[in-house]
């Protein structure tokens, strides 16, 4: 539960961030995400639904929410029928965002610092960062997953928290949801419009 609170922080502080054209080199793109949002926090004149109406707008700027979402649904994205695929990618990002902005707080104490990046294919760069809590715990290791098949377009497509994938662990929870329901994907649609409207 922590590493999921980790998480969903983490991609709240990569997109919390003004609107302007970052870096195309992913470590500074990732630093320079990561410290507008830290700036951003720390403006008290922000309403709460300001904050999420931004979260929204950048997350669908800066996240590879699309690709998120088909990672997540598995193999039976290819077995999925093209108009199911598309009401469950428009319930994922639903989803997707009210995850994030269900969760908005004030975490501009947080101290954040680029690390190290790898670069592991030509459209793959693991960015390296930790994160030491305001509260005074522990330093929270997180690896970026950043796409770049657009080199003038860095998309986040995951966090390492801790060694932990939450994009895999987002896949297994689906994945238990369709297993007990025979694979049928118009139960997770249904399931994740609930999330949203609840």
């Amino acid at each position: 539960m922590k590493r999921l609170k980790v998480f969903l922080t983490s991609i709240f502080l990569i997109i919390n961030s003004p609107l302007f054209a970052y870096s195309s080199d992913p470590k500074e793109f990732v630093q320079e995400l990561v410290t507008d949002a830290i700036e951003k926090l720390s403006d008290k004149n922000l309403t709460k639904d300001e904050k999420s109406k931004f979260v929204e707008k950048v997350a669908i700027e800066n996240v590879d929410i699309k690709a998120l979402g088909l990672y997540t649904l598995g193999e039976l994205r290819k077995s999925s029928n093209e108009s199911d695929l598309i009401r469950y990618q428009m319930a994922f990002e639903k989803y997707f965002l009210k995850s994030l902005t269900s969760r908005l707080t004030d975490y501009s104490s947080n101290r954040f610092e680029v690390v190290d990046s790898e670069k592991k294919s030509a459209t793959y760069t693991i960015v390296k960062s930790i994160i030491n809590p305001k509260d005074g715990s522990p330093e929270i290791k997180i690896d970026w997953r950043v796409y770049t098949k657009n080199p003038e377009k860095p998309l986040i497509r995951d966090l390492i928290v801790e060694g932990l994938s939450l994009a895999r662990t987002q896949k297994e929870e689906f994945a238990s949801i369709l297993g007990s329901n025979d694979n049928d994907i118009r139960v997770l649609i249904s399931k994740l419009n609930e999330f949203v409207n609840n």
